[in-house]
């Protein structure tokens, strides 16, 4: 098992520091839930109320229906792997692994084998003799995942993990993390992380946590493809979904905006008659503006580009948005520099925001 329940939680420091607020979350066991959201949300502070590690100020946490405010981390059937490795310098990798098992008062049967097992299933087998210090950053977080696999616990807690490793020991880490999930389907994995590229490829769900409370609850491409707020859709996706304002001008199937810097716009939300004249903000990601030679959402310098390969960013003199627009087209466009180009996009891929909150989710 592994079912967590979290039912109006909330965290306040010292009385007057309010932190998380009504927070209500189901996990089912087996799954890898991710939290997200800006620095100072809050998302390594309910990370670490699960834990045990901090208090909880209100509301419930249940683990298999076992209320859990008050039992010591310990007993909660839970490991937690932290930023630092937090390894000991004077252990083998053996010795930092099998360390837990051995307070524990495990035979030495039972913790080799335990620890057999978790080199296996995180490559380690061949570095099981060697000191922390003769190993790669990488490998040491491995170490630190396998010191918590050979517990046994029902619930792991992942909080940024990753996030002390260079760019290309995050991904190889990162598939490790993923293969590891895929070996124990049966274990819930909450893991806390900044990095959306972790988030959008690991999880199964993910936890956008704002405004001292949950924005929204999804799959990675529920968020990505229907964001139910204007936090959402410019949290997840890089570059940030660009926003512009306008006003609603026609209703019904489909709905069509007047844009303020004089564009048009058509999205596949439906509306309705009374929605006639409000004041929107449409949302379209980088990857989904096309350039066009007729009337399109509107029309910018393009003051930058950044040629990566694969795909050129194109960045826009600011048209009565903050931040600047930003459009990424397939393939290379070296020549846009300077030039003023009009964009557009397909109306499946324009959203409609009113007061902050998607028309799709009335």
């Amino acid at each position: 098992m592994g079912n967590v329940v979290l039912k109006d939680v909330s965290k306040t420091y010292g009385g007057t520091v309010n932190v998380l607020n009504d927070i209500d979350l189901q996990i089912t066991a087996g799954e890898l839930i991710v939290f997200v959201g800006p620095s100072g949300c809050g998302k390594s502070t309910l990370l670490r109320m699960i834990a045990g590690l901090e208090k909880i100020t209100g509301g419930t946490l249940e683990i298999d229906g076992q209320r859990m405010n008050d039992v010591p981390p310990a007993q909660r059937g839970i490991a937690m792997v932290f930023q630092s490795y937090a390894l000991y310098p004077h252990m083998t990798v053996r010795d930092n692994m099998a360390f837990a098992l051995k307070l524990a008062k495990k035979s030495k049967e039972e913790i080799n084998e335990a620890v057999e097992e978790a080199a296996r299933k995180l490559q380690l087998t061949d570095y099981l003799d060697r000191l922390p210090k003769a190993l790669s950053g990488g490998q040491r977080q491995r170490v630190a995942i396998g010191r918590s696999i050979v517990r046994d616990p029902k619930i792991y807690l992942f909080d940024e993990p990753l996030s002390n490793l260079d760019a290309a020991l995050r991904v190889a880490t990162r598939i490790e993390i993923a293969r590891l999930k895929e070996e124990m389907p049966d274990r819930t994995m909450i893991y806390v992380t900044h990095d959306q590229v972790e988030a959008m490829t690991l999880a199964d769900r993910i936890v956008v946590l704002a405004n001292k409370g949950i924005a929204q609850v999804g799959s990675p491409l529920e968020l990505y493809e229907r964001p139910q707020n204007e936090m959402v859709a410019t949290f997840i996706g890089s570059p940030a979904m660009n926003l512009l304002p306008g006003k609603i001008t026609g209703t019904g199937a489909q709905t069509e905006i007047s844009l303020d810097d004089g564009g048009k716009a058509v999205s596949h939300v439906q509306t309705e008659a009374s929605d006639m004249g409000k004041t929107v903000n449409i949302g379209v990601r980088p990857e989904h503006l096309e350039a066009t030679d007729g009337e399109g959402l509107f029309t910018g310098r393009v003051d930058i580009t950044e040629a990566l390969g694969e795909v050129t960013l194109l960045y826009f003199e600011t048209v009565g948005t903050d931040p600047a627009l930003i459009a990424k087209l397939p393939g290379v466009h070296k020549d846009r520099r300077g030039q003023k180009v009009t964009m557009t996009a397909a109306p499946e891929h324009v959203h409609v925001f009113h007061e902050g909150q998607s028309l799709l989710y009335r």
